[in-house]
Order: C-alpha cells, then sequence, then structure tokens
C-alpha cells in the first residue's frame, strides 16, 4: 500500500510503486544527489564544468528542496530541485539570457522554480526511465501541493518541454529559445500555471490528474502503471536530464 508522511516542516515522503518518493535530508541523500547531478549536469550534458569532487553543487542549494526517487533497494534514480519565493531564482541570474520582453518574474510566496530536474544516465530501458522521470515530477507536484505554490519556472531543453505538454502541463513560454553556454544547449523559460493544470485535466485527462494528486492506496499507477507512459513520452525523456 502507498503511504505518506507530511512533517509540520513539510517534509515529503512517499511510495509509489516501486519507488520511494521524499525530500532529501541526510548528508549522504544530498551527496548521492549531488552526484548524480553531475553525472547529468557536468558529466553527460557538459552544462557546467566537471569537478575533482565528482559533485555538482551550487549557492542555489542553501535555500532549496530537494526531491528524490530512489529504488526499492535504496539506489537514487532521479531528482528535483524546487525553490520557493522569493529567494533568488537561477531564472533571475544564470537563465536570464531566456527572458525576452517584458516578463516580470514572480517572486510572491505562491510561486516556485525547477531546477536540476535528472534521472540517472546510467538507466538504459526506456520503460524505466520514463517511469522515474514522471515520478520525480509527480514529487515537484506534490511538494507544490504541500507549500501552496500556483506557479512555477522552469528551464528545459525544447523536447522536454515538448513532453511536458504531452503530459498536459499548461508550459507557457516567457522566451525565445535560448543557446545557453558552455553546451550551447537550446533551452526555453517557461511558467507553469498549476490551477490551469488542474482545470485542463480534470476535463481532458482525468486519469492523469488523478494520478497526480493522489499518493494512497487507489491510485493508477500501482504496480508500475501509468497514464502517461507512451512511445513519445520514451522518446522525449530518453536524453535522462534536461532541465537546468
Amino acid at each position: 500500500m502507498m503511504q505518506s508522511v507530511m512533517s509540520e516542516a513539510k517534509k515529503l515522503c512517499f511510495s509509489e510503486g516501486e519507488f520511494l518518493v521524499k525530500t532529501l535530508e541526510s548528508e549522504e541523500e544530498l551527496r548521492e544527489a549531488y552526484r548524480l547531478r553531475h553525472r547529468v549536469f557536468a558529466e553527460e550534458l557538459k552544462w557546467v564544468p566537471e569537478t575533482g569532487s565528482g559533485l555538482e553543487t551550487d549557492i542555489y542549494d542553501a535555500w532549496s528542496h530537494s526531491i528524490g526517487v530512489f529504488s526499492d533497494w535504496g539506489r537514487l534514480l532521479g531528482i528535483v530541485r524546487m525553490t520557493q519565493a522569493p529567494v533568488p531564482f537561477m531564472l533571475e541570474s544564470e537563465f536570464s539570457a531566456c527572458l525576452v520582453g517584458s516578463h516580470r518574474v514572480r517572486k510572491e510566496l505562491d510561486t516556485a522554480e525547477i531546477t536540476r530536474l535528472a534521472v540517472d544516465p546510467r538507466i538504459t530501458d526506456r520503460s524505466l526511465s520514463t517511469k522515474v522521470m514522471c515520478t520525480v515530477i509527480k514529487g515537484a507536484y506534490q511538494w507544490c501541493l504541500a507549500h501552496e505554490v500556483r506557479f512555477t519556472y522552469i528551464v528545459v531543453e525544447k523536447r522536454l518541454l515538448r513532453a511536458l505538454r504531452l503530459m498536459g502541463w499548461p508550459c507557457q513560454t516567457i522566451g525565445e529559445p535560448v543557446a545557453l553556454p558552455p553546451a550551447q544547449a537550446v533551452s526555453v523559460a517557461s511558467l507553469i500555471d498549476l490551477d490551469e493544470f488542474r482545470s485542463n485535466g480534470a476535463g481532458k485527462r482525468p486519469e492523469a490528474l488523478r494520478w497526480f494528486s493522489s499518493i494512497d492506496a487507489q491510485s493508477p499507477a500501482r504496480n508500475g502503471r501509468m497514464p502517461m507512459s507512451d512511445r513519445t513520452l520514451s522518446r522525449n525523456f530518453q536524453t535522462q536530464g534536461e532541465a537546468a
């Protein structure tokens, strides 16, 4: 059976099929996340320089929450980092080139930024990779529910943006595609209104909305069945780590 535990500090912890989804707390868990980030963003994507320690960290870790998806034997398979306003966002500095026009970055408490979204590149099974990515995104959504977040910013490669839209996420682009240095990865900044996601999902994708919203034993994702795991998503998620 699936279980949910949320402490007064709004820490996330629930089981999802064969996975455990939780807020990373211990030094060991965080170091594992930084190793995974290094494999994806330094070694694979070349978005940041490699380090001698094999860990990828930055200043935003000091005021953000990281969520991990673990296998039933304790291996960290995927991660995402959530940063809630009004603290600084990467979109305001490192990714400011993605902002084109007059968009004003929201800094109200109902707003967060999604960064360091990644799946372990050592996973070669496309189906498993897709399941992990979907579960990571569910963890991000559950974190938003717990923290009363309605709007989320995300900077992603165009392929992942398309995949998110196929899943029903209303990603409103707030700039033109930009080749971000040093890897020159073509990325797009988007704003997601979760109220719009819920409204659209209720009418068009009720099964998917139930899956993202529910962490009880009746979830349609039990035994690994997910309503959005089709071939198109598998192809789009195959790059493993695509969010800034």
